[in-house]
Parts: C-alpha cells; sequence; structure tokens
C-alpha cells in the first residue's frame, strides 16, 4: 500500500494493533512523500535515519502488544521544540547551528508513547508571524490551489509547516505552538483541525519562548478524533514549568460521542466584524444550524472587551518577545557576529542581533522594549495588562451563566495569496482578530474545518471552551465535524 500516509492516525493505530501494517511501512510511505514535496517548504530539518530507528522500535513494542495509542505514529514537530541532537532555530538565523543536549518535554512525551520523529517543521521565526513568510527557510506553501490557479497561497502561521505537512499528508499529525492563534489560523487555512489546550496543559519546558504567559504547545491533525488522541499524549504536569498544572489528563479519545444535546452554546455578538467577508458569515449561521440541529441550545451572548484584544495582544506579546529575546547575544549558543578589532562586547551583541533577526522579530523586539521602558510602561504595558484582566472575566461571565462553548469564525478570510499583507504589518495582525482572545484568557480554543469558499478553499470554524474543559469541548468539535461532513482534499500539484 503506497497510499498509507493518508491514514488518520486513529486509523493508523488500528491497524497497527491489528498487525496489517508496520510503523515502519507508515514511516517509508511518509518519508517518501516528504521527499517530493520540497515545493511545500514544509519540512526544514529531515531525520530519516532517527525515523526509521524510533519506527522499528515502536514495532517492538507494538509485537509485545499494549503499546500506547500514539506508539508507531509518524509525526512532523514544529522546529520551536527542542529535540536532542537535532537543529531545532526557532526558524530564525541567529539559532544557526543549534542543536539541542536535551528534549522538549511535548516531544519527549510524544516519544516516550513511541512516537515516530519525520523531521522539523517550518514556521515563522519566533513564531511571530500569520502567515509563515518571516522563517530563514523561505515560505511554507499551502497545498491548496484557487480553482485552476498557480498563486502560491499561504497555509497561515506560525504554525505553516505542521499545518502543510498535515493537509499535504506528508505525516500523520504535527505539533504546533499557539500564542494569539498559530495552531487555529493555519488549521482553518489548510483544511485541518487544530486545537489549543487551556494555558499550562502542555508543558512550556524546552520549547522556545515567544510570550510566556501566552504560548501553549498543542497537536495539528485531520480530524477531531486524532485532535483528541494526540492531545492526550502531549499533555502532562512538569515540576520544569512553573506554569504547568497538576491535573489528571483525561482519556479525551472516550469522551467523543457527539452528543451535544442540553450543552448550551454561545454565539457572540462582538464578532461580527466590519467588512467580514459574506462566505465568513453564512459558514458561522450554517454552524449555529449544525449544533442546534444536534441538540444544542444557542445564545447570543456578550464579550463587550472584544474589540480592545487585538491592540492589548500586540503590546504583551511583544514585551513579552522583548524579554524572553534578550538572551539571543551571541555568547553562548547560535550566530555569533564578526567583529572588527577593537569592537567591545557592546558591539559584538549589536551585530550578532542585526544579523541574526529578521524584520518582524526586530519590530516586535523594538515595540516590546519601548512599551516596557519606563516612561511608557503605565501607558501601555499596565493598560494592556488591565484589558487582559476585563477580557478574562468576559469569558468567565458568559461561563458563569451556563454557557459550554462559544462558537466563532476562525479567520477573517480563507487563505490569501503569499506576498500580500507582508507590506502592512497592521493589515497581517488583523488575522489574529478572532484567536487572541482565546490566549489572552488562557482558555482552550479548537478551529474544525467546515466548508469550503466559492474557489474552492478551506474554511474553518472556532470553537471556545471552558478552562480544563477540553474533553468537552472536542467533543462538541466532533459533533460539529460530524454535522460538516467536511472530507475535502487538496489537489496534487506539487
Amino acid at each position: 500500500m503506497s497510499d498509507l500516509n493518508t491514514f488518520t492516525i486513529a486509523e493508523a493505530r488500528d491497524k497497527l494493533r491489528a498487525k496489517e501494517v508496520t510503523s515502519l511501512e507508515l514511516t517509508e510511505a511518509c518519508l517518501n512523500a516528504i521527499e517530493g514535496a520540497d515545493a511545500l517548504g514544509a519540512f526544514v530539518h529531515h531525520t530519516p535515519d532517527l525515523a526509521r530507528d524510533q519506527a522499528k522500535a515502536a514495532d517492538a513494542r507494538l509485537l509485545e502488544g499494549d503499546a500506547p495509542n500514539m506508539c508507531g505514529i509518524p509525526l512532523g514537530i514544529k522546529d520551536l521544540f527542542c529535540t536532542k541532537g537535532v537543529p531545532s532555530q526557532a526558524a530564525s538565523g541567529i539559532l544557526n547551528g543549534f542543536k539541542p543536549e536535551y528534549e522538549s518535554t511535548v516531544s519527549q512525551n510524544l516519544f516516550d508513547a513511541g512516537a515516530v520523529m519525520l523531521g522539523k517543521l517550518n514556521m515563522d521565526e519566533f513564531a511571530m508571524g500569520s502567515s509563515n513568510e518571516t522563517s530563514v527557510y523561505g515560505n511554507a506553501v499551502n497545498p491548496w490551489r484557487r480553482g485552476n490557479e498557480d498563486t502560491a497561497l499561504t497555509p497561515g502561521g506560525s504554525s505553516g509547516g505542521s499545518a502543510s505537512a498535515v493537509a499535504a499528508d506528508l505525516c500523520l499529525g504535527a505539533t504546533g505552538t499557539d500564542t494569539g492563534g498559530s495552531i487555529r489560523q493555519p488549521a482553518a487555512f489548510v483544511g485541518i483541525t487544530g486545537i489549543k489546550p487551556t494555558y499550562g496543559r502542555c508543558s512550556r519546558w524546552g520549547i522556545v519562548a515567544f510570550a510566556s504567559s501566552l504560548d501553549q504547545a498543542g497537536p495539528m491533525t485531520k480530524t477531531v478524533r486524532d485532535a483528541a488522541i494526540m492531545l492526550e499524549t502531549m499533555c502532562s504536569h512538569d515540576p520544569k514549568d512553573s506554569t504547568s498544572t497538576d491535573l489528571p489528563v483525561p482519556d479525551f479519545e472516550s469522551m467523543l460521542t457527539g452528543d451535544i444535546r442540553g450543552k448550551t452554546i454561545g454565539i457572540p455578538k462582538e464578532y461580527r466584524m466590519d467588512g467580514m467577508p459574506d462566505e465568513i458569515e453564512a459558514l458561522w449561521a450554517e454552524g449555529k444550524e449544525m449544533l442546534a440541529d444536534a441538540g444544542a441550545k444557542i445564545a447570543d451572548i456578550s464579550l463587550p472587551h472584544t474589540k480592545y484584544a487585538l491592540p492589548a495582544y500586540y503590546v504583551i506579546a511583544p514585551a513579552e518577545a522583548s524579554s524572553n529575546l534578550a538572551r539571543y547575544d551571541g555568547v553562548r549558543y547560535g550566530h555569533r557576529a564578526k567583529i572588527a578589532q577593537g569592537d567591545g562586547i557592546t558591539e559584538m551583541y549589536e551585530k550578532t542581533r542585526a544579523e541574526g533577526f529578521g524584520a518582524e522579530v526586530k519590530r516586535r523586539v523594538m515595540i516590546g522594549t519601548y512599551v516596557l521602558s519606563a516612561g511608557f510602561y503605565d501607558a501601555y504595558y499596565n493598560r494592556a495588562r488591565k484589558v487582559r484582566a476585563l477580557i478574562k472575566k468576559d469569558f468567565e461571565d458568559v461561563f458563569a451563566q451556563g454557557v459550554d462553548a462559544i462558537l466563532t469564525p476562525a479567520t477573517p478570510s480563507a487563505a490569501f495569496e503569499l506576498g500580500r499583507e507582508t507590506s502592512d504589518p497592521v493589515e497581517m495582525y488583523l488575522n489574529d482578530v478572532f484567536t487572541v482572545t482565546v490566549n489572552l484568557a488562557g482558555l482552550p480554543g479548537i478551529a474544525v474545518p467546515t466548508g469550503l469558499d466559492k474557489q474552492g478553499l478551506p474554511l474553518g470554524l472556532q470553537l471556545i471552551g471552558r478552562p480544563w474543559e477540553e474533553g468537552d469541548l472536542l467533543n462538541t468539535a466532533y459533533a460539529l465535524e460530524q454535522a460538516a461532513g467536511f472530507v475535502a482534499k487538496p489537489g496534487k500539484w506539487w
């Protein structure tokens, strides 16, 4: 069978356990698919030998019986996760040549369960971007095309390589990270599922930091069931991450009944944005009907501080980035600039950072440093923190009124062409308009593909859940997925 790479995680798991296929066969199918997919720019560091070794070990474990769900499943790992002995650059020139001597907790959890790493995936530099155009490796490209056009489209960002790889069947699933929508927006752009769990559910240890109070890892998969299976393995309490929560991780897959009768789904009026395309509005209305037909009660709700979310996010995230990225100075690891005779350590710092960081990272570091500076701290950063608290309270009030989940669009448009929005950073930032509130409030959110626009591109809806209730959220998403029946795949052109 040459199409083993098209399996879902659930299908592959069941066939592995039934001895109908081996992990090595699955892995070889994915490696062959990756070999012919350079045009997508998804995989940036290839680890075929490691993948084969892990697959053989997984097959031995499967033969013994009692293997975990993720045993033998070939995955792609976003370049933001430190992987021992494998380049981990966060798609930045400043980490050129960096090979960690340790493994991120999330990737370690996956490998402990027997998962197979095919390689590292493209992303926006330091996860800063919404289109995967700020990467030192070059652009990742969406496997979808508009009709018969050849225009290259964005797979979204920052987890663009992960999105592209999963949608193009180069791997069965991929890790992503989400600071302001970087799992959910690309998932919607390529017609796959992506979930950002509650802040603290997945350890951040060994994931290169962008904004520490917002970053959260999550899976990007072909289906909601796959997301449930992979998320359970990724989650754990980790003493090495002080924000990691010591709560039991449920069996998320067992909670996928599709029964949402009696659940209340909130529809926030503030998410009806001026200029929102009619197709997004229509899709949202269809999503409401699908959930109502499945037995849920639909309630109009208000999240009054939503309009301040984007500006608050673009103060808080750069502020934390400016602090986190201060460690990249050319002294201990990564790129170090050549300095002229007579130059001191200050010149070495300046030249290293000027050469190593890309334009978008420099922009955000400068914004962050500005809003944290003595004269502007209260005017910008402190005010943004207060707004964040109000946004969080909006959600708490709605959930206290009995709302179980909130349905919104995932993105303000379908995937746009590469190069279109890079000239205007503010236009690019607007891509996060429906997703940043979830990070600011620390809530779980999931993007589910639910339809195609008139040009044949995927569109997704977002569900936002109560904190720590990912199982309930996944079940609502499962009901939506079943009702939408989205099975479209991109036509192969690469």
